[in-house]
């Protein structure tokens, strides 16, 4: 397989999922691990799109610029799939990147997700499918909401500063080939684009962004993303100074990909970040 090709490649163009705003309020039912797939209510709207190589950017994306960033982050995890080694080894190793990458005083982990994009492994290690409708993970307020649940006798406070959740992303079986993460430039994406879905899921009721198509929207992705990197997105900021608060993304379909590419396989960890002020 010629791994180097892609890496030089400028973008791809790939078809990405919107939604179209009829004015009435969808509804989303994620995928479920080793069971459906993601879908929702709404009208889609398919939009092929440039995804732009990140890797060649002369000035890297930054989470408070484009909503984005990619780091080196080696792990001692043997095994993604065992919940006490995650527990044990992983939170810490995230909590410690989220911390050092944002200049927050505090991180928390609070939930993970592994996925992978082959129907055999979805059934054999219960696991969901790509996410791959053009979405972000909260509104204001389910972020808030979120934040309750979790930590409900220290949120009065913590609301009173600034807090950003971060999700961070990784393969955890080789090289990523199959279903990347496009991201698209949260400085692209008007106020107007941004559609309130309610989300229902197994375990509770919430709100999600789904994103309905401009013109203007900058979309990237990182090809051939290794076990040794981590992708950093940003799905809610509280503060403001011009930060971007938030970063759409979708899983595409890689037209660069050879036929006998590996699935891919990945967790995402969700993580609280918390600041010493309030960041207005």
């Amino acid at each position: 397989m010629n791994r180097g090709n892609e890496l030089e490649r400028p973008f791809v163009e790939a078809e990405l999922t919107y939604l179209l705003d009829t004015g009435v309020t969808p509804v989303n039912y994620p995928s479920v691990a080793g069971g459906r797939s993601e879908r929702d209510t709404g009208d889609p709207a398919h939009h092929t799109v440039v995804v732009r190589n990140a890797r060649l950017r002369t000035e890297p994306c930054t989470l408070d610029r484009e909503g984005f960033a990619l780091a080196r982050h080696e792990t001692t995890v043997s095994n993604f799939y065992d919940e006490a080694e995650i527990n044990a080894v992983y939170t810490a190793e995230v909590e410690a990147l989220v911390a050092e990458r944002t200049g927050a005083a505090r991180a928390v982990v609070f939930d993970y997700t592994r996925r992978s994009d082959d129907a055999g492994v979805q059934q054999t290690r219960t696991v969901r499918g790509p996410a791959a409708l053009v979405h972000n993970d909260y509104t204001d307020r389910s972020a808030t909401q979120r934040l309750r649940d979790i930590l409900p006798d220290e949120a009065d406070e913590l609301l009173e500063r600034r807090f950003a959740i971060v999700n961070v992303w990784r393969s955890v079986a080789g090289i990523v080939y199959r279903s990347p993460v496009a991201l698209c430039d949260g400085s692209s994406v008007a106020e107007k684009d941004v559609i309130v879905v309610e989300r229902r899921g197994v375990d509770r009721i919430g709100e999600i962004c789904r994103i309905a198509f401009n013109e203007s929207h900058r979309w990237f992705y990182y090809p051939q993303l290794a076990p040794g990197e981590a992708l950093l997105i940003k799905t809610h900021d509280s503060g403001g100074n011009g930060r971007c608060r938030f970063a759409p993304h979708a899983a595409i379909e890689n037209p660069a990909a050879l036929p006998d590419a590996p699935p891919r396989e990945s967790i995402e960890a969700r993580v609280f970040a918390f600041f010493s002020g309030s960041g207005e």
